[in-house]
């Protein structure tokens, strides 16, 4: 491991049985250790990811990426990770870029590190229907965090110190709570927030959990949260030091 700091790579997964292994494998031959949250799937999920090398917790039931991450970062905490990255298990996100990401956080200084598909020319393309409410949701992101933004729905992340601890003690579990919401609260908290560029490539294998009618309807509840903000209340950085 290149990077100087204690650092989980954390796997939030749904009926992943085609890709989870691979993505482990990936991920430990990265010299990074790697926790699977196996959100109530019905397929072999948890046993392909514990015989891949994985560290693994269960859910009894589907809870949503949300509550999978939650569960994944209050995991991270209790075992000693001061560093979680978030990563499909899909096989979008590339394992080998982990580190990178993971350095760019430290270099500067930042509590949420978000790998970008529209930074440094990685010719990612989406529908219309898709593009125009992850602009629109970028732009809305960017003026509430005070910093631009250009993929707040990117799930390839790193978390780091106090702001690691507030997704431990609270985190959203609704529809893309995951993202944009936890990005405005962060942001309006003073936690330092930076984007990267990340090369993601399509779907190796299961079901996505949007489409474009949630898509829209969530655009229309970000809205919302500018205007009335979050229930998800993080301490404030600027009172803590990580």
């Amino acid at each position: 491991m290149t990077c100087q700091t204690k650092t989980l790579v954390l796997i939030p997964a749904y009926n992943e049985s085609a890709t989870v292994a691979e993505v482990v494998r990936a991920v430990l031959d990265a010299g990074f250790p790697a926790l699977v949250v196996d959100d109530g799937s019905r397929d072999d999920t948890y046993r392909l990811a514990v015989d891949a090398g994985a560290n693994a917790v269960r859910l009894p039931v589907n809870l949503g990426v949300g509550g999978a991450l939650r569960c994944g970062f209050r995991w991270a905490v209790q075992n000693g990770f001061d560093t979680v990255v978030q990563c499909d298990a899909d096989g979008q996100h590339s394992p080998n870029q982990i580190a990178d990401l993971v350095q760019f956080a430290i270099l500067n200084d930042l509590h949420l590190a978000i790998g970008s598909r529209f930074l440094g020319g990685s010719h990612f393309t989406s529908n219309v229907v898709r593009r125009i409410p992850m602009r629109v949701m970028a732009l809305l992101a960017s003026r509430a965090a005070g910093v631009r933004l250009t993929d707040t729905s990117s799930g390839f992340r790193v978390i780091r110190g106090t702001l690691l601890r507030e997704f431990a003690r609270k985190f959203p579990v609704h529809y893309l709570g995951d993202t944009f919401d936890v990005t405005v609260e962060a942001g309006r908290r003073g936690y330092r927030i930076g984007e990267a560029p990340a090369i993601m490539h399509e779907r190796a294998g299961g079901i996505p959990s949007n489409n474009a009618f949630w898509s829209t309807i969530y655009l229309i509840r970000s809205f919302a949260v500018l205007m009335i903000g979050t229930a998800n209340h993080y301490r404030d950085a600027r009172a803590e030091r990580s």
